[in-house]
């Protein structure tokens, strides 16, 4: 006897009987790297074969894609400048996306000549009519870089709250990034999405990386409502354009307790020195090393603008005065 179901979107039959570990074993995928939805309830990995499939139900099987680390931070004078999120400590402060590029392998070479140890990645569902397809974890690996889950096309909080249960059960991640996001043009963040979507996620064990405004009220709303990161755009996800509003993303840095990252709108090496220069803890960018012309020496471009905005930073600039300063004594002047 057969039986219908909805999976991913597309109707199929199946034997009567048949349950979410045999169909899982059937689509050939790997356990560990999926997670599985029926009737908008997860079903944990550990149910998997004691949940037989009835006829009506609705699946969606999810893993990770490429979407908007264990490298070695430079043996130099940084060595020992580590920052950390939600108890995990990390070297390197440049954050990347994992979209927009060529190919998966160009993707991972990227990162690592990014020096990156964390990479975002976002939830989609298996491709299950071509298993010829390459996965980002083949390539970009799990077991080197640490996986942030981010809810990219996401535009309500209940779309994001399901995304991001989704991972967690997919991979086992907490540490995520939350995005929702207002409208299709802009990519502009939906604060009270946002901050509705940060207080449930909390709640429920997540340690959210906060996509938002460069707005220092809504930023101290989001570390309120316990955002483990705050994660002000510079200027419009994927436009190149820079940071457009330093005079906030620096208040933001001052009041904040903990960590603030310049996310979005990076166009190129200069953008991420000024936000570090700032005093922003990192950087995360995507398509400014996707979609450069040579995205390997970009990657390493960015890498290096992280580390000498960080250090200009620490170093503490000279002040700015309206007139000149000669650098040579006037006194003794032939």
């Amino acid at each position: 006897m057969q039986i219908a179901i909805t999976l991913n979107g597309e109707r199929r039959s199946i034997a009567a009987g048949t349950s979410v570990a045999t169909l899982v074993e059937t689509l050939e995928l790997k356990k560990g790297r999926v997670a599985v939805e029926r009737n908008r309830e997860i079903v944990p990995m550990s149910q998997w074969p004691d949940t037989p499939l009835a006829d009506g139900d609705a699946l969606e099987i999810v893993h990770f894609v490429g979407g908007g680390q264990d490298s070695v931070w430079p043996p130099d004078g940084n060595a020992g400048d580590t920052w950390s999120v939600a108890g995990r400590t990390f070297r390197s402060r440049l954050i990347v996306g994992t979209g927009k590029y060529r190919d998966y392998a160009q993707n991972a070479a990227a990162a690592e000549a990014s020096g990156a140890e964390i990479v975002t990645v976002a939830v989609r569902r298996v491709n299950l009519t071509d298993k010829s397809q390459p996965l980002l974890t083949d390539y970009v690996k799990p077991d080197r870089f640490t996986y942030l889950p981010n809810t990219a096309g996401c535009f309500t909080a209940d779309d994001a709250l399901r995304t991001l249960r989704l991972a967690r059960e997919a991979g086992g991640w907490t540490l995520v990034k939350l995005e929702v996001l207002a409208d299709q043009k802009t990519l502009f963040p939906d604060v009270i999405e946002t901050i509705k979507a940060t207080e449930v996620l909390v709640k429920e064990g997540f340690d959210v990386m906060v996509y938002t405004t460069d707005d220092p009220v809504i930023a101290r709303r989001l570390e309120d409502a316990g955002a483990a990161a705050i994660m002000p755009l510079g200027a419009p996800i994927g436009s190149g354009l820079g940071i457009q509003n330093r005079v906030n993303i620096r208040l933001i840095v001052e009041q904040s307790k903990v960590p603030v990252l310049v996310d979005a709108g990076v166009g190129t090496a200069s953008d991420a020195a000024i936000a570090m220069e700032l005093g922003c803890d990192g950087v995360l960018m995507n398509t400014a090393i996707a979609e450069a012309k040579d995205p390997i020496r970009m990657a390493r471009a960015m890498k290096a603008a992280v580390e000498a905005g960080r250090n200009a930073y620490l170093a503490g600039r000279m002040p700015i005065r309206r007139y000149a300063d000669p650098s040579s004594p006037l006194a003794g002047l032939i």
